[in-house]
């Protein structure tokens, strides 16, 4: 702090321990109160925005929740204060698909139904649900200590984005990019819908692979082989297919095979699509129930009858399967086939993938359907553009391919949902078949009946980056923050949301001015929070972990240090409770060393001119500038891992470690102005220190600098900055050296058996050549070592060599040892070692030993018998030393 007066530190104010419980629900409130988080859009500061990933407003922050929200948080303090204009908006997504199955789950638990209700009724049901729980999250936020503004709080079915969903829907229909189609669909039979891609999982399944044929019985008359794990599809099969160049069915193209229980037959025909070498070579098409066979399907023009209603049972095919459902038909179809003797062979059990209703669980059906579709191309194209061309940058770089992998192969988008709860199409229908698209500021004409569908999910949250911020009105947050700064999300969703905001967001764009034709300028991808083990976490497997457990058991400060030390673009992340625990511990330590220097005068102020200062005030400084530039670097490349390592070993191993025992012998000066020097560098470091980490541990830095500086808020101080002093690099010699003496110093005492508080008489000859004589007090404080008397006699050497020169340590342990009781430690530790020695020297005498293990194990061999050697001789020049 400049020009003012050195502050002291009030560390009467501080409680004796950390415990985050008694502290971090009131520092929260008290931030929200005070307005820290609330964004002004009429202010003159440059902007920083981020909208938060909208959580489904029925469910509840999980870890790779807390996760995002931890780096956001990170990224908006930190922008907060270097002076930008930060607005952080939260808000929920409406989850189409989980609240209607949740609703409809209760309402069955009454013994209702959803059409029991009617649609009016159970819409109404599910805000009422809705309201009792979109609470939930936002408690888990503010125990994370998420600095989002709850002013803006919005929610992908309110008012106002309500108008945004139907304004782009409106525009888009009549550009001709929203068409109606009857196409082929990820189909749930539970949910009565279709689904998307990512409400899709994929498991491999037991099934069997059942052979039958078609044609005649007879092998000298026409008939093909055909292989299918859905032997109930056959029944909508509307071709055989082979390969143009398999010269067995080469005589077959062209004719046609009687169906074996439908009056009507069925073509053969020739597509490059068949693998010859599958199988028999020949393949069964039911254009209706699968993709593949639906593109073959388009190509030659086949007839798609759909075998089967909403709920997968057999229907339409006028056959005694008829009402069957979907696995119950599989059998029967196969015991039909069967009794004709068409069966050729079963495999059972065979392994295939099949994909499951993420929220039912149920296996996805294929289906044609009549659906509203979005035509993709031009915006997948800009899309693409928009990150070829460098105004949105992705973060890591090594995703590019994987982007454009998507967006330039994208396929149109199914963007209808045959649900209640949701956008409802604002297409309406009239007496005569007339179709018209109405806008949120229109009217339907008088007898027209509205969509009964509604929109993908998907669809709403494409629009949250602007859809929140006002659009389509002109509003001043959509002129102050928009575009959004960077968008915070996981790798695995880059495809499902990233490219539909960046689809809706260049489209809008173009008639919102050059500088708002993307939705973010950044793209930060962070990988998945995977277990201690590196396994995924899931309910399935029972490791998941409940962020706020952590928060209860460790404090929201060790959680979020956790996350975000482990955080690099692209990349997962494993935790367990052992980081958690760590990162706790490395609360605790810096509360308790925070405390220390401020009871020993820690003082923020104008630091003393650099000559005044001492090796080590200049060294720490130094060390100071260069952890706040790397961690500065760090943040800003959202390599928050790097950030948070050089923050965590300089505030442990350098400034607790080392600097505040070192400060101890300047303060024993019992020299004025030494200590108020350093009072001086022992606050200027803390006050920087406690701001850089604030973003990831904003709690305990806050108590701590509060108590320290008298100061606000960190939330509202300033982002420490660089001094222009330069670095001492003499300095940086000679506390290097310093520490390596002492640490050498102390495992040497160790080695001779003394205990860690026990002062011996010691001779340090070479501290001249070495340049560090002026350092000699601290080297006798932290060694516990005393000057030599005239009786001084020498009973054990060692030699340090530092960077200029040796320095030979002498020492006097004569009545510091029970000589007796250390020289049967000695030969127990050399009795042990001994025994290794021979075990692993009579491995290596061993021919057929070395002849049969593995070069790995005998390497390991070897290194023990190194050690076990180098550990017999040491141990022998210790008992030698004590006269044994």
């Amino acid at each position: 702090m400049s020009n003012r007066e050195a502050q002291g530190a009030d560390a009467s104010a501080l409680p004796k321990s950390w415990d985050p419980a008694e502290h971090e629900a009131g520092l929260y409130q008290g931030w929200v109160d005070a307005g820290y988080f609330t964004a002004d859009a009429t202010s003159d500061k440059p902007p920083f925005t981020i909208v938060i990933p909208p959580p489904n407003v029925n469910g509840s922050l999980h870890m790779g929740h807390a996760y995002e929200h931890v780096l956001m948080d990170a990224l908006c303090r930190r922008k907060r204060m270097q002076g930008y204009e930060v607005l952080w908006l939260p808000g929920m997504d409406h989850a189409a698909i989980a609240m209607q199955t949740m609703v409809e789950r209760k309402l069955a638990a009454e013994g209702k139904t959803r059409d029991d209700l009617g649609r009016e009724a159970f819409i109404e049901r599910v805000w009422q649900e809705k309201s009792e729980i979109s609470g939930n999250i936002g408690e888990q936020m503010r125990r994370l200590g998420d600095g989002v503004d709850w002013t803006r709080e919005r929610f992908t079915m309110d008012e106002g984005l309500s108008r945004a969903v139907h304004t782009v829907f409106k525009k888009m229909f009549d550009d001709g990019l929203i068409y109606q189609a009857e196409r082929l669909v990820n189909w749930s039979p539970v949910l009565q819908t279709a689904i998307s891609d990512i409400e899709v999982s994929y498991a491999d399944v037991e099934g069997e692979l059942v052979s039958f044929r078609y044609g005649s019985l007879n092998d000298a008359e026409p008939h093909i082989v055909v292989a299918t794990t859905r032997l109930e599809t056959m029944l909508g099969d509307t071709a055989i297919a082979v390969h143009p160049d398999d010269d067995r069915y080469a005589h077959l193209v062209g004719t046609e095979l009687p169906h074996p229980f439908l009056d009507r037959t069925i073509p053969v025909i020739a597509d490059d699509y068949v693998d010859p070498e599958f199988g028999s070579g020949a393949v069964k098409i039911t254009p209706a129930h699968d993709p593949n066979d639906f593109a073959i399907g388009q190509r030659h023009n086949l007839p798609m009858p759909t075998i089967m209603d909403a709920t997968a049972r057999i229907d339409g095919t006028g056959t005694q399967f008829d009402g069957m459902d979907r696995f119950e038909a599989r059998v029967k179809v196969r015991e039909a086939l069967a009794e004709q003797g068409r069966i050729v062979k079963e495999v059972r059990p065979y392994l295939h993938s099949v994909g499951h209703s993420e929220r039912t669980g149920e296996p996805i059906e294929p289906r044609l359907s009549m659906q509203w579709w979005v035509k993709v191309e031009s915006l997948a194209q800009a899309a693409g553009d928009a990150v070829r061309d460098g105004d949105t940058v992705i973060y890591p770089k090594s995703m590019e391919p994987r982007w454009f992998g998507w967006v330039d192969d994208m396929h149109d988008w199914c963007i209808s949902r045959q649900l209640w709860w949701g956008h409802r199409i604002p297409i309406w229908y009239g007496p005569g078949g007339e179709v018209v698209c109405v806008g949120p500021d229109e009217q339907a004409p008088e007898g027209y009946t509205q969509e009964t569908d509604v929109l993908d999910t998907w669809f709403s949250s494409g629009l949250w980056p602007f859809s929140t911020l006002g659009w389509p009105d002109s509003t001043a947050d959509l002129e102050k923050f928009y575009p959004t700064s960077v968008l915070v999300t996981g790798y695995d969703i880059l495809f499902f949301w990233v490219a539909r905001m960046m689809m809706f967001g260049t489209y809008v764009g173009q008639d919102l001015g050059a500088d708002k034709k993307v939705p973010f300028t950044n793209l930060f991808l962070h990988g998945l929070v995977r277990d201690e083990h590196g396994r995924k976490m899931s309910k399935s497997k029972g490791n998941g972990i409940d962020p706020l457990d952590w928060v209860e058991r460790f404090g929201a400060d060790a959680l979020r240090f956790t996350l975000a030390r482990g955080a690099n673009p692209g990349a997962d992340i494993s935790v367990g409770e052992d980081h958690a625990s760590s990162s706790r511990n490395f609360a605790t330590k810096l509360y308790n060393a925070t405390k220390f220097a401020m009871m020993n005068g820690a003082q923020v102020g104008d630091l003393p001119a650099r000559e005044s200062l001492t090796e080590v005030d200049r060294w720490i400084l130094d060390r100071l500038d260069q952890v706040v530039a790397d961690a500065d670097a760090g943040f800003e490349a959202y390599e928050f891992s790097k950030a948070c390592e050089a923050l965590y070993h300089f505030a442990w191993d350098e400034f607790c470690d080392w600097y505040l025992e070192l400060a101890k012998v300047q303060f024993a000066e019992n020299d004025e102005e030494r200590s108020r020097t350093t009072s001086l560098v022992l606050g200027h470091v803390l006050d920087r220190l406690l701001r850089t980490l604030s973003p990831v541990m904003p709690f305990v830095t806050e108590v701590l600098w509060k108590s320290l500086t008298g100061g606000e808020s960190l939330v509202v101080a300033l982002w420490p900055e660089t001094s222009d002093a330069g670095s001492d690099a003499a300095a940086a010699r000679q506390v290097a050296d310093l520490q390596a003496l002492i640490t050498e110093i102390r495992r040497f005492r160790s080695d001779q058996g003394l205990k860690p508080g026990q002062r011996v008489a010691a001779e340090l000859d070479g501290l001249d050549a070495a340049g560090i004589t002026a350092l000699r007090p601290y080297v006798d404080s932290l060694a516990r070592l005393n000057p030599a008397d005239d009786i001084f006699a020498a009973t054990a050497t060692v030699e340090v060599r530092l960077s200029a020169a040796t320095v030979t340590v002498r020492i006097d342990t004569s009545g510091t040892v029970d000589v007796e009781a250390e020289r049967k430690r000695i030969a127990k530790d050399l009795a042990a070692a001994e025994k290794e020695l021979a075990q692993t020297a009579a491995k290596l005498g061993n021919e057929q030993f070395l002849s049969k293990a593995p070069e790995a194990v005998r390497a390991k061999i070897a290194e023990r018998n190194k050690v076990a050697t180098d550990e017999v001789a040491r141990l022998k020049t210790k008992l030698e030393g004590l006269g044994g």
